[in-house]
Formats: structure tokens, sequence, C-alpha cells
């Protein structure tokens, strides 16, 4: 009975202190780095819940782009970067083209790797001229931001959160070559969770477990490629030798865009919170429906089976 008693008295002592202390809490400032095309979408909606909810939120975004306008909910800085619209939009078609062909594996795998290579140095430019940005820098660490909330796909933001002396937060489906595995020191085991492209289910034969498992070792070509120059650039940003998995390892909490409802599971680690969604926006309600009508044969005897589908 005396230990229940001062159980309760304990909870109710924390549930003043959160109320007190929620009374003369201040809203923070959070320097936005977002990953461009789709990745931008989900954002979006994170960052206006965070306006809704007193922050302040400032946008960083490279004057060339697809989907990453001014919005009333947030601040946007813009910067230069040295390339054209019409170079930007061509290499993102041609690169989103890749994945929605049927071919074999293999073909597929080659074109998807040329087309991220691509990409990826694309966007390496873009952090490029982020990053040496003197005067943009200088506005950057004289406004004292709380925290960057950046998508590690491009791991400009991580890198300017460490220049910054900033604590981050990364808001993320994934990132290639199990970075985000090796950013969070988790387990890994090859052999039970399916890696990306392969196809491969969570009930795999001892020859897929092997492709499974030689998989990673194919990536290692385009990861040097696509995240090299980050490590270059966090190397001479901080003046001392760093390797991009350590850039990573600064995230203070991942929020990955997932759940094992549509992912297989894996092991965690406790800064790792899955919060469900893909890249995607929210759409209107829709405003018509189609009335579809069936029509089957059973046994010679025609059966109109009525249906009706969202257009």
């Amino acid at each position: 009975m005396a230990l229940g008693l001062q159980l309760r008295r304990q909870v109710l002592a924390g549930l003043l202190l959160c109320l007190c202390a929620g009374r003369w809490a201040e809203a923070g400032k959070v320097l936005v780095v977002p990953m461009e095309g789709s990745h931008w979408l989900s954002m979006r909606e994170a960052v206006r819940e965070l306006h809704a909810r007193g922050h302040q939120a400032v946008v960083l975004s490279p004057e060339v782009n697809v989907h990453i306008k001014a919005e009333d909910f947030f601040t946007t800085k813009t910067y230069a970067v040295p390339y054209t619209q019409d170079e930007f939009v061509s290499v993102m078609k041609s690169h989103i083209h890749v994945f929605f062909q049927r071919l074999p594996f293999l073909t597929m795998f080659w074109e998807a790797m040329a087309s991220l290579k691509n990409v990826s140095l694309l966007f390496a430019r873009s952090c490029e001229a982020l990053l040496y940005n003197k005067d943009l820098i200088r506005h950057l660490n004289a406004s004292s931001f709380d925290v960057v909330l950046t998508d590690p796909f491009n791991p400009c933001g991580a890198v300017l959160a460490q220049y910054l002396s900033i604590p981050s937060v990364f808001f993320l489906r994934s990132v290639l070559c199990g970075l985000d595995v090796e950013g969070t020191a988790c387990p890994n085991p090859f052999s039970y969770v399916p890696r990306l492209l392969t196809r491969n289910s969570d009930h795999m034969t001892f020859f897929q477990r092997v492709k499974n498992m030689l998989y990673p070792l194919s990536l290692k070509y385009i990861c040097q490629v696509a995240f090299t120059p980050y490590a270059r650039m966090a190397s001479e940003l901080l003046q001392r030798e760093v390797s991009l998995g350590e850039i990573l390892a600064s995230g203070s909490v991942w929020l990955f865009r997932g759940d094992f409802v549509m992912d297989y599971p894996r092991p965690i680690m406790p800064n790792m919170v899955f919060i469900g969604g893909v890249n995607c926006a929210n759409r209107k309600p829709l405003s018509q429906f189609f009335h579809v009508s069936v029509f089957s044969r059973t046994n010679g005897i025609g059966s109109n089976h009525h249906s009706h589908f969202p257009s």
C-alpha cells in the first residue's frame, strides 16, 4: 500500500512538472535541409506540423528545384547552383524512368546504378555550392538554430549540421549502401533482411540468401562515386579527416518513413523511430466515382456484378 502511494505521488509530481515546464516552453528554430524530388513532399508535411506547434522553420533550397516552393509556414533561403533547370529535370526524369521499366534484374540493376551516379553527382555539386557559400553559412551560423531537420539520402544536411555544431534529426525512407545501418550502429543480418532491388522476400532459399549477402558488394562502386564528395567536403570544412559514417553517426534521432507492415522487420536501435508513410503528398478528396459493370458468365448464364471504383 505504501509503495503504491509512493508511486502515485511520483507520477503526480511528474505530471505537475511537465505542466509547469510546458507553460514556459519556448518554440525552437529549425533549419530544414531537404532532399529534392518526392522526398520533400513528406518532409513538407512535417514542417507544416512544426509551424502549427509554434516552431520557426527555415528551409534551405537550391534555386533550381522541382517541388520546393515558398509557403506561408516556413521561410525559404535559396542559393545558386552550377546547373540549369533543364539539366536538372532531364537527369531526374531519366532516373525515375529506370525504375518503371520491366527489365531483367541485372539489366535494371546496372541501369539504376548508372542513373544513381548521374543524380548523385548533380546533388554533390548542389551541396558544394551550399557549403562553400560563405555569406550564407555566416548568416546561418549567426541565426542560432536549435536543430537541423534533414534527409540523409543527400548527406549535405548532415555535413552542414556538423559544421554548424547543431544537433540533427534525420527524416528518411532509407540510405543507399546501408549507411543508415552504419550510422545507427545497428545489427544488419544479411541472411534475413532482404536488400533493396534484390526482389527477395523474407522467406529466401539458400541461393537467394547468398545473393542477398553478395549484393551489397556490387554497390561499393556507386557508393564510392556518390558519397566520397561529401566525406571530402566534411573533412575540408571540419579540418580533420572524417568519414561519412562518422557524420551520420552524429544524428540524434532517425525518423524512418516506413513501418513493419510495408517493410520487413529488422533490428533497430533506441534512436530509430518508424513513423510510416512514403515519399508522397496529400491529395484532395476524390470528386466523382465511376460506376463500372463487370460481366461474367457462369455455367452459360450471364450475371451482372456492379462495383464502384474511384476515378
